[in-house]
């Protein structure tokens, strides 16, 4: 399938564009400037580009994300520490972010003949965040048929979203990604910081599937005191 990939430059999403790249046929990476405060990630998402030698569009949205207001991620709110799975985590909330970014991607897809857009939505999401759910892929896809009905047939590839973040570090070690060149934070420092829900997250991944995280962190140690809380 001609597939772009709605790229990041996070762990996840990077993994996807390598898988895409080596099993179907890879048309370019999309990525979006929201106004998140960890913009730094697009230059990941760009490397990621460059090194699979591919089209890379950066859409500026950041308009859209500043009426977004109230998310940890593009408002002037505290990013919570913590595990991923904690309550607090949903301060990082950008409504309707991902209906947002796969309408322009569908969009994008349509006009430029690709047959699929891919996401790298995947299980540890489904707690917080409700646009990562199967169901709304599902449904998702099911309405993008009928917007585009007589005029494109494009397919939702979603293939990481019954996953765990280990399952996803353990294929990106086989297909050889770079994870260093990877970014997860959500505090967009010069390093990851060690602490939010996704450098904890990011961490504890590569722990349970026994591969050594590449990653410099702030707070190297804090994670494993995050998962002893949340196992309490």
């Amino acid at each position: 399938m001609k597939t772009f990939v709605i790229c990041s430059g996070g762990l996840d999403s990077v993994t996807l564009a390598y898988k895409v790249h080596k099993e179907h046929s890879l048309t370019g990476l999309i990525s979006f400037d929201y106004g998140q405060r960890h913009k730094k990630e697009l230059e990941f998402a760009k490397h990621c580009a460059d090194d699979l030698k591919t089209q890379h569009l950066v859409l500026d949205i950041s308009t859209i994300g500043k009426a977004l207001s109230g998310s940890a991620l593009t408002d002037n709110i505290d990013v919570p520490d913590g595990h991923y799975a904690e309550d607090t985590m949903k301060a990082t909330i950008v409504p309707n972010r991902n209906a947002i970014m796969l309408s322009i991607a569908y969009g994008i897809a349509s006009a430029q003949k690709a047959e699929a857009i891919a996401t790298a939505v995947h299980g540890g999401d489904h707690f917080i965040y409700p646009d990562c759910r199967p169901e709304f892929i599902n449904s998702f896809e099911a309405m993008q048929n009928h917007a585009l009905d007589g005029v494109s047939k494009i397919q939702l590839y979603a293939p990481f979203v019954s996953n765990t973040k280990a399952d996803i570090v353990k294929e990106g070690a086989k297909l050889n990604v770079p994870f260093d060149q990877t970014w997860s934070c959500y505090k967009g420092g010069d390093i990851h910081c060690g602490t939010c829900g996704t450098c904890v997250e990011r961490q504890e991944a590569f722990a349970l599937v026994g591969i050594k995280d590449p990653t410099q962190y702030a707070n190297p140690n804090f994670w494993q005191r995050a998962i002893q809380k949340k196992s309490a």
